[in-house]
C-alpha cells in the first residue's frame, strides 16, 4: 500500500509574509517536480519562520515518507494533527507511516481515527482489518470483512483477509468457503498459506507444513507464511528450521508476534536470557495481555534470580486464569527458592490436582 501524495494546496498567508509564502510555494513546486530533497529542506525552512500551516506539515511528511524517513514523517503528521485533529490526510497518513513500520497498535488505533472521516476508503478499512490480524484480533476483522466481502464478493484481497481471520479464528467451515473461492482463481500463495492454517489448527502439522512451504515457494514475502511455517516445523520436531523461518519473517515484518515469541522461548531454551528477554518484551509491546507470552517472561525472571519479580507476573496469571497449569508449575518452584515452603506446597498441590482433572477429561 502506497502512502498518500503530498496535499499540496496551501492556504494564502497574509500579505506582510512574502518571504514565507514564497518559501512555501517553491517546497511544493519542486515537491511536485519529483525534488523530494530540496522540497524537504524548503519546508523545513518555512516551518521554521512561517506560521504553523496543516498543509505544510502534511507536505512535509508525505516528502519524508517517500524519502523513508518515517520516523521524522510520524513528527510531522503528529503536528498537522495538533492543527486540525480530525484531517483525513494527515491521519491517513500518519496510520500508513505507523503500518509501514510495522507499528500495528498505534497504525490500528490510528487507522479507527480516520475511518469514520472516509467511509468509501476500502484501503483504510483492509488495513485496519490487516492490523487487527496481525494483533491477533481475528473477530474484530472478521467483523469489518464480513460485509465488505458481501458487497465486493470477486475483491480477492477481501477473501484473503477474511480467510485468514476466519482461519486463525478457527472458523473452518466459513473459512473453506473462502479458500475455495481463491482457489477458482488458481494456484496462488495464499491459497496454501490459508490451507496450511486449516490443518494446522486440527494438528496435522506435517501437513500444514507442506502447504507453508508450498505457498513459501510460490511467495517467500507473503506476510505470515514464514512464522506459520516455522510453528509448524517446531511441532515437527525441526528446530533449526524453524529458527529460519521466524528470522525471515522477522525481515518482512518486524512486529510479528508468533515470530518473536517463539525467538524469545528458543533463546530462553538456549539460556540467551538477554536474548530471550528482549525478544519477549518486543512481543508484549504488540499483544500486551498475551498470557503466554508474560508466562515467558516470567520464566525468564525466574532463570536469572529474579524471584521475586517472577513470582509477581505468575501470580498474577494465576489470579486471571486458576487453571494455567504451566503457571502453577513455575510458581511452585519460585517459591521453593524463597523458602516459602507452605506456598510451594500448596501450589504443588494444586498441579496434581490439575494433571488429574486434565486426565479424567480425556
Amino acid at each position: 500500500m502506497r502512502l498518500l501524495a503530498p496535499i499540496f494546496a496551501a492556504g494564502l498567508l497574509a500579505a506582510w509574509q512574502p518571504d514565507a509564502a514564497q518559501t512555501l510555494a517553491k517546497a511544493i513546486e519542486i515537491h511536485r517536480a519529483g525534488d523530494l530533497s530540496g522540497a524537504i529542506r524548503l519546508y523545513k525552512e518555512y516551518l521554521a519562520s512561517g506560521p504553523p500551516s496543516l498543509d505544510a506539515y502534511t507536505n512535509f511528511g508525505a516528502a519524508l515518507a517517500q524519502q523513508g524517513q518515517y520516523a521524522e514523517a510520524i513528527e510531522a503528521y503528529r503536528q498537522a494533527l495538533t492543527l486540525k485533529a480530525d484531517h483525513p490526510p494527515a491521519l491517513l497518513n500518519l496510520a500508513l507511516a505507523y503500518y509501514k513500520t510495522g507499528r500495528s497498535v498505534e497504525a490500528r488505533q490510528t487507522f479507527e481515527l480516520a475511518r469514520p472521516l472516509m467511509p468509501a476508503n476500502l484501503q483504510v478499512t483492509l488495513l485496519l482489518a490487516d492490523c487487527n490480524i496481525r494483533l491477533g484480533d481475528h473477530r474484530r476483522a472478521i467483523e469489518l470483512l464480513a460485509p465488505v466481502e458481501a458487497q465486493r464478493p470477486d475483491d480477492l484481497a477481501v477473501a484473503y483477509l477474511l480467510g485468514t481471520a476466519l482461519m486463525r479464528d478457527k472458523q473452518v467451515e466459513r473459512g473453506s468457503r473462502v479458500i475455495d473461492k481463491i482457489l477458482g482463481k488458481g494456484n496462488s500463495a495464499e491459497a496454501h498459506l490459508l490451507i496450511g492454517t486449516a490443518k494446522y489448527n486440527v494438528n496435522d502439522f506435517a501437513g500444514a507444513r507442506e502447504e507453508f512451504r508450498q505457498a513459501q515457494a510460490l511467495n517467500p514475502k507473503l506476510p505470515g507464511v514464514n512464522a506459520y511455517l516455522g510453528l509448524a516445523l517446531i511441532n515437527t520436531g525441526e528446530v533449526p528450521g524453524a529458527a529460519e523461518a521466524f528470522h525471515q519473517e522477522l525481515e518482512i515484518n518486524p512486529e510479528s508476534f508468533p515470530a518473536l515469541l517463539q525467538l524469545g522461548v528458543l533463546a530462553k531454551q538456549a539460556k540467551n536470557y538477554d536474548e530471550s528477554r528482549g525478544l519477549l518484551e518486543r512481543a508484549l509491546r504488540i499483544r500486551p495481555d498475551d498470557i503466554g507470552a508474560r508466562y515467558q517472561l516470567a520464566t525468564v525472571e525466574l532463570a536469572v534470580g529474579k524471584t521475586e519479580a517472577a513470582v509477581a507476573a505468575l501470580e498474577a496469571m494465576i489470579a486471571e486464569s486458576p487453571r494455567f497449569r504451566e503457571a502453577h508449575v513455575s510458581l511452585a518452584t519460585a517459591y521453593y527458592k524463597l523458602k516459602r515452603k507452605e506456598d510451594g506446597d500448596r501450589e504443588r498441590a494444586l498441579v496434581r490436582q490439575l494433571t488429574a482433572d486434565a486426565e479424567a477429561s480425556k
